[in-house]
């Protein structure tokens, strides 16, 4: 099996060198090749996706991902700026389901900013198409306008777009994954505002004749926000577009507690893989030893499950990371009265040593 892994920028090389210590301590039969990507790649080379980069991505089996971004790349034309390389990663490698699971350890209820009885035994899957909607659909761009009540000033136009075939993609993809949990989707839109998500709510409803032992319901995407904080515990498998999908899974990853601790995994139809935390690049605390490696850990656990085939290796990580919480070792993200805090190095070592 290869990797290719891709620290990124801000706290992605501190994040990503754990994640790596935890899948060496397995000794798993796996070659690594690391490259550059995002703002560190645009130093070497002028680009945040190198043509290097992306065939290494594309011809490993998965890739570990760690993050992209800093401030001080703003100024650059957007075509340039460090956060395409995940959306070129991502067209290039046809990578159309990203997976979120937003789960609640016992340990960590204290750090929700909801009522512990709210998201205590909480587990969500979020499903997020990746390929389509208002973030790649055409045309796009920014003009005088020439109608309304503003002609002559300046425009900013996005087009949310979604074909049928991509809409029963991503629907096949979570009904089956709902059939290994708890057999029901929620299947979130827009549709008493927008026409592309009437065809999302059509086909969806279409799709879920197809699997009688899944119950199907929907949802517009405000009141969607609004369960999550209210009684989050009601979903099982949510499923939505790009745009939607982004900003509801941030904020499940807050239920958890810390967006630290949240995975996440990005699949193309022959199960090949990014897997990154949820978080951003956090270049404020880049070098300063305070990030959160779990998500990225439990990105590398989910990749050994769906790229990798080695589901022992990653319930291994699971249960080393859930020993480790259980033990009161926090980073400063999740750290409260009377648990001991660590800072990154010192929580991958805690899961290398539980694995050991």
């Amino acid at each position: 099996m290869k990797v290719a892994v891709l620290p990124g920028d801000g706290i992605g090389p501190e994040i990503i060198k754990e994640a790596l210590k935890v899948l060496v301590a397995l000794d798993l039969k796996i070659e690594f090749e690391q490259a550059e990507v995002g703002g560190a790649a645009y130093e070497l080379s002028g680009h945040p996706l190198p043509e290097a980069t992306t065939r290494l991505a594309g011809g490993a089996d998965a890739v570990l991902f760690g993050a992209v971004g800093d401030w001080k790349y703003d100024h650059l034309a957007r075509a340039l700026r460090p956060e395409q390389a995940i959306l070129g990663l991502r067209k290039h490698m046809g990578l159309f389901a990203n997976f979120r699971p937003a789960i609640c350890y016992p340990e960590l209820t204290h750090a929700s900013s909801l009522k512990p009885e709210l998201i205590n035994g909480l587990d969500i899957l979020i499903i997020r198409e990746l390929t389509g909607d208002i973030y790649f659909g055409q045309p796009k761009g920014r003009r005088k306008a020439v109608d309304g009540p503003f002609i002559g000033d300046d425009e900013g136009f996005d087009t949310m777009r979604y074909t049928r075939s991509e809409i029963e993609r991503i629907m096949h993809t979570a009904f089956k994954a709902a059939q290994k949990r708890s057999k029901r989707v929620t299947s979130v839109d827009k549709s008493n505002v927008l026409e592309t998500s009437q065809l999302w709510r059509d086909v969806a409803t279409q799709v879920g004749k197809e699997y009688p032992d899944i119950a199907l319901d929907h949802m517009y995407v405000d009141n969607a926000a609004m369960q999550l904080v209210k009684e989050p515990k009601k979903f099982d498998v949510l499923v939505t577009g790009n745009m939607f999908g982004d900003i509801l899974s941030d904020e499940a990853a807050m239920l958890t507690g810390s967006i630290g601790m949240l995975p996440s995994a990005s699949l193309n139809s022959k199960n090949q893989g990014l897997y990154e935390p949820s978080h951003g690049s956090a270049p404020d605390i880049a070098g300063k030893g305070l990030a959160n490696p779990l998500a990225t850990i439990l990105s590398a656990a989910m990749m050994l499950r769906f790229s990798l085939n080695m589901e022992s290796a990653a319930l291994a990580i699971e249960q080393a990371v859930q020993r480790v919480l259980a033990s009161g070792l926090r980073t400063p993200d999740i750290h409260s009265s009377g648990t001991q805090l660590v800072g990154t190095v010192e929580m991958g070592n805690a899961v290398v040593a539980e694995i050991r």
